[in-house]
């Protein structure tokens, strides 16, 4: 009995076997069936795995990266070169995974360059402003003008760098305004790098003073200033250049040194503060614009010369009417 029983049970296990086979195999089939808007080599199944390629390409991508970046740190290298190979590398990641993605759906990469190349002309009218910037963000990330992290101005925008993208780069500036300027702009227009090269920076901090101050005192007072403020250099020292004579002041100009350019504006603002105080204590004035009228009062004797002068016209005149009038009745007559 037990025996007929294990057989049964057997078969009862062999009938589920062919069963889940049938199923799988049924499975199969509607995914390997090609799809009828494409080739016949592109299936369910092909399409489902090229999306997976895709997406587990963007997100190992992203991880990866931070991965990388997070070990360069650790090495102390600079934040703008990590920047860079951190983004090449994600770019790669991606470019492979699409590469394979295309590859599930069975396009042929040889007819999309063809027809990528016959649309070339009106795409390039179309695109180019999108194409110089992609071109430029590739610049930036090579040849490193502009790092993340760099203090920059540009025109009349001044932030940090915060990230250097595809086709254009975020400026963050003191106002917590993002700002996003195209890559080809960075390229081809001036661009003012506070953090490139030298970390030392120079800044002018221009005044005026009346034309009646002590020069000497002026530059004294200047200097006086610069000391002691926070963010600036003693050495170098601070400079005092006297600019020229102006219309109604004189100008000058006080040079300082920083090693934190992106503070630029708040060492100024400082060294203003110190100025103004000093130069009330002095006794030194800021100029301002002024006019001066001159009033002539006239003298007795040419008060006299004009009233002659206007009874000489009168009597001509006088003269000249009764002329015209004898020459009118002798006329007449």
């Amino acid at each position: 009995m037990s025996s007929l029983l294990l057989i049964n049970s057997w078969v009862s296990l062999i009938a589920v076997f062919q069963d889940g086979a049938g199923i799988l195999r049924r499975i199969w089939y509607y995914i390997s069936y090609p799809l009828p808007f494409f080739n016949d080599r592109v299936s369910l199944g092909r399409v489902v795995i090229g999306i997976a390629v895709l997406l587990l390409t963007l997100s190992l991508s992203g991880r990866f990266t931070s991965l990388l970046d997070r070990r360069l740190a650790k090495r102390h290298i600079d934040p703008g070169l990590r920047y860079t190979i951190a983004r090449l590398v994600r770019y790669l990641f991606v470019i492979v995974g699409v590469l394979i993605a295309l590859k599930q759906f069975s396009i042929d990469l040889t007819s999309i360059a063809v027809v990528f190349t016959a649309l070339s002309v009106g795409i390039g009218f179309g695109l180019q402003y999108i194409a110089a910037d992609i071109v430029s963000g590739f610049i930036l990330l090579f040849e490193r003008p502009i790092r993340v992290g760099d203090r920059i101005t540009i025109g009349e925008d001044e932030g940090d760098v915060q990230s250097i993208n595809l086709r254009t780069t975020l400026v963050i500036t003191n106002d917590r305004i993002a700002i996003i300027v195209p890559n080809s702009r960075l390229v081809s227009q001036r661009v003012i790098n506070w953090s490139y090269g030298d970390p030392r920076a120079r800044i002018a901090v221009p005044i005026s003073v009346a034309t009646t101050s002590d020069v000497n005192l002026v530059t004294e007072t200047l200097l006086l200033a610069a000391r002691d403020v926070e963010n600036v250099l003693s050495d170098p020292p601070p400079k005092v250049q006297f600019l020229k004579f102006g219309d109604y002041s004189l100008d000058f100009r006080l040079l300082v040194w920083t090693r934190q350019p992106s503070r630029h504006p708040q060492i100024k603002s400082d060294i203003n503060y110190r100025i103004e105080r000093l130069f009330r204590e002095r006794g030194i004035e800021i100029p301002f614009p002024t006019q001066q009228f001159l009033l002539k009062a006239p003298t007795l004797s040419s008060t006299r010369d004009d009233l002659i002068a206007e009874e000489k016209d009168t009597a001509e005149d006088s003269r000249s009417r009764e002329h015209h009038a004898e020459r009118d009745s002798s006329s007449e007559d």
